[in-house]
């Protein structure tokens, strides 16, 4: 079952590590900040209409300070002019600054959703060419917490960039302004910011792990809830619960820690700035203070000084926890991008020649294949199969057969050897026509959410409503879909979980051969369907692969007794070949397969 400590975790299963993200990589920023060119319109207009709002709100100590400056002088129609102007231009200040900064919040989050929105298919279309083996390797929950939690955390990175701008911008407009009411207390005030950044330095040394270890808990946490429902049965089956959930505790537990130490970390910054800018405003109210009984200074200089303070140390703060949410989308852009560099493992090759179908001839070649270095699954398999010939493949559990047609499927690459269709390598064909002539019934069926007939069809738009119907009572299916309330229309649900294993098979069988595949691989395709079944199944399949080349994997003796080769594999190599009545009459290990273990 699914359980990983948190002090080694995924790591020692997966080479797609969750490392530690640096806490600014700025390969990533180019990367993540490459996705919102499409939409310069509306960065431009987010950025601008941030510095509009910054500007106005630097601006609006300063009136205030020049309005209280007006009002402590003689009272004349010129001075009221003033204040009437100074009035207008303050409330006009005020409602730029809140116009603009809901025109950047609305141009932003449309910025921010567009990015998303192309990330996301990004990833799925990443996801859709990687090799089996990825998958093999690399869990779906992890997978998972990549494109919702690790996209969705990159939300905060455009609003980050450009609030942080802007932020930078209001601070360096603050201090100006101070400067030029009194540089005294200017440099009072500037006092703060070393002190400010060593405590953040310090601070963002511990706190970027924290971040990294918070984005590793929620992908464990995924990971087993994943494994969990998928193996719901068998869990209930083994009264398996009650240890599950220990083991889910224990991450969830993982999770919750690593949660609190990232909130306890990011509230200790808040304190910190908040008792900065009350003990700025008290110096500065015991400097003006007695500067105003020596007449030395105005009273609007004061309390613009007041105000600028507090508008002072909230760039900084926001700047701070700004840098903090730019490490969780440093952590996150890292592990995306992780994702999206893999390797896809199996190229579409481009040829001189091009193949436009298959005839179904294949040669294998010094075949040699491993999953994990020095541990050979195929040793040097040699096999020759024509045209609409049938081949069996059989041996015990562990043999390689199903990694053999995983290689002819091209879901992996060879270690060693070459695989030919029609004489051509298997790299060099088109994958396009290369999956669109071979067809493959796997053990456990596979149905997507949607109708019968839409699994049936499946990406193959063009075939009629008359074709899938044909293709469905030559293999004896037409029977239980007619029963069903929509027929064909059916919905079906989450992994075909309305349909019994059997029909999800029969339904399997007919999406696999309504596309008249040259190639037709069966991996224990009947081995869910009762045995009345089977016999009907059995008859389709002899008039569909007399045109077609089969290469199958059974345990059933009926299904492989009239192939025109049999291929006996133990431990990665051939041992025997032949038709059945010749390995029966050699009494070796095919014959001892057949009397001890097959089942008619």
């Amino acid at each position: 079952m699914y359980h990983h400590s948190h002090n080694h975790g995924m790591n020692d299963m997966n080479p797609f590590e969750d490392g530690l993200a640096k806490p600014y990589d700025h390969k990533v920023v180019i990367r993540l900040l490459a996705y919102s060119k499409p939409y310069l319109k509306e960065l431009l207009l987010s950025i601008t209409t941030i510095f509009i709002y910054t500007l106005a709100n630097v601006a609006q100590p300063w009136i205030i300070k020049s309005f209280i400056d007006s009002i402590g002088t003689s009272t004349t129609i010129q001075n009221e002019g003033k204040l009437i102007y100074l009035s207008v231009l303050f409330a006009s200040a005020i409602v730029i600054g809140g116009t603009t900064h809901y025109i950047h919040m609305i141009s932003l989050s449309i910025l921010s959703q567009k990015v998303l929105f192309d990330l996301r298919n990004h990833i799925f279309s990443h996801l859709q060419i990687l090799s089996v083996s990825f998958y093999d390797w690399t869990g779906v929950g992890r997978i998972m917490s990549r494109a919702q939690n690790d996209v969705s955390q990159l939300q905060e990175f455009l609003g980050i960039s450009v609030n942080g701008i802007a932020d930078l911008a209001s601070l360096i407009g603050i201090v100006i302004a101070m400067i030029f009411l009194d540089i005294k207390m200017s440099l009072v005030v500037l006092f703060f910011i070393p002190l400010l950044t060593i405590i953040a330095i310090i601070w963002h040394r511990f706190s970027w792990r924290t971040f990294i270890s918070v984005r590793q808990a929620i992908s464990y946490v995924n990971g087993s809830l994943q494994e969990n429902i998928s193996g719901i049965r068998v869990i209930q089956s083994l009264n398996r619960e009650q240890h599950n959930m220990k083991n889910f505790e224990e991450l969830n537990s993982f999770h919750l820690k690593t949660n609190l130490s990232s909130a306890k970390l990011s509230a200790g910054l808040m304190p910190i700035v908040e008792i900065s800018t009350s003990s700025a405003i008290a110096i500065i109210l015991v400097i003006g203070s007695s500067a105003l009984v020596n007449g030395t200074i105005e009273l609007g200089i004061v309390v613009a000084f007041v105000l600028y303070i507090q508008k002072f140390f909230d760039p900084i703060r926001n700047l701070t926890m700004q840098y903090t949410q730019l490490q969780r989308s440093m952590a996150s852009g890292t592990r995306i991008f992780e994702l999206l560099d893999t390797p896809t493992g199996i190229l579409n090759n481009q040829i001189d020649k091009p193949i436009n179908e298959l005839s179904g001839q294949i040669s294998i070649k010094n075949l040699h294949f491993h999953y994990t270095e020095g541990i050979e699954v195929l040793k040097g398999i040699d096999v020759e199969i024509k045209s609409n010939e049938t081949i069996a493949l059989v041996g015990s559990t562990g043999a390689g057969k199903t990694t053999l047609i995983n290689l002819i499927s091209r879901f992996y690459e060879p270690t060693e050897g070459k695989i030919l269709f029609d004489n051509n390598d298997i790299k060099s064909i088109n994958l396009e026509i290369f999956r669109r002539d071979i067809a493959i019934v796997p053990q456990d069926p596979f149905l997507f959410s949607g109708t019968i007939k839409e699994n049936i069809i499946y990406n193959r738009e063009y075939l009629t409503g008359i074709e899938v119907v044909a293709t469905c009572e030559l293999l004896g299916l037409n029977g239980f879909i007619n029963d069903l309330e929509h027929k064909y229309d059916t919905q079906v649900e989450e992994r075909g979980g309305n349909l019994s294993l059997g029909q999800r098979q029969l339904i399997s069988f007919a999406r696999a051969i309504i596309g008249k595949p040259k190639i037709i691989i069966l991996d224990e395709a009947t081995a869910n369907i009762d045995s009345i079944t089977e016999k009907l199944l059995q008859n389709a399949l002899e008039k569909i692969i007399s045109s077609q080349t089969a290469i199958i994997i059974a345990h059933r003796l009926s299904t492989i007794r009239k192939a025109d080769q049999i291929i006996f594999l133990e431990e990665g190599e051939i041992l025997e070949r032949g038709t059945h009545e010749s390995l029966i009459s050699e009494k070796g290990k095919y014959h001892n397969l057949v009397e001890t273990f097959f089942s008619y």
